[in-house]
């Protein structure tokens, strides 16, 4: 056994298989991404606007502040599911399952990180919403790239466990 292995074992002894380092750390680190972007989208549904300069939409609090609290739940409720990819409890799960829903969410939130490149660098004729000064975008730019860094990482992970399942 490999002091890698043995890392490895000692972090996780209740897996079928030895997990990763690096999936371990991924994991664990899946939420602390969606948290800035679900802290960033809170005051929307107070009807801030965080510095973008454009015109504010009267929405009525009732439907807006649930809108963006149970988005930002949701959100965070994902990233912290994605823990199951290295746990124990993930693997009581059929294999397929997990790895076609790990694909499909790591797909879908590429998609969304080639849309961010897309407008963040105003390629393909998309630009940014602009704002009120260089700070605020500065903040949403780091906000949001933090985040776009979830739909690579779940799709790493998910590789990661199928071939560790069916090794």
């Amino acid at each position: 056994m490999t002091t890698m292995d043995m890392t490895t074992s000692a972090m996780n002894p209740t897996t079928e298989r030895p997990v990763p380092v690096w999936a371990l750390r991924t994991a664990r680190a899946l939420p602390l991404l969606a948290l800035p972007v679900c802290l960033w989208r809170l005051p929307f549904g107070f009807g801030f606007q965080m510095g973008m300069d454009m015109p504010r939409e009267d929405l009525s609090l009732w439907a807006t502040v649930p809108y963006v609290f149970t988005l930002s739940l949701l959100s965070e409720a994902f990233a912290l599911l994605c823990a199951g990819l290295v746990r124990p409890w993930g693997e009581r799960v059929p294999a397929w399952v997990v790895v076609a829903a790990g694909t499909v969410a790591g797909v879908a939130f590429t998609a969304l990180t080639v849309q961010w490149v897309l407008t963040t660098f105003e390629l393909a004729g998309l630009h940014e919403v602009d704002f009120v000064n260089g700070w605020w975008r500065a903040l949403a730019t780091v906000t949001s790239g933090l985040f776009v860094l979830w739909g690579p990482l779940i799709l790493a992970l998910t590789y990661a466990y199928h071939r560790r399942r069916r090794a």
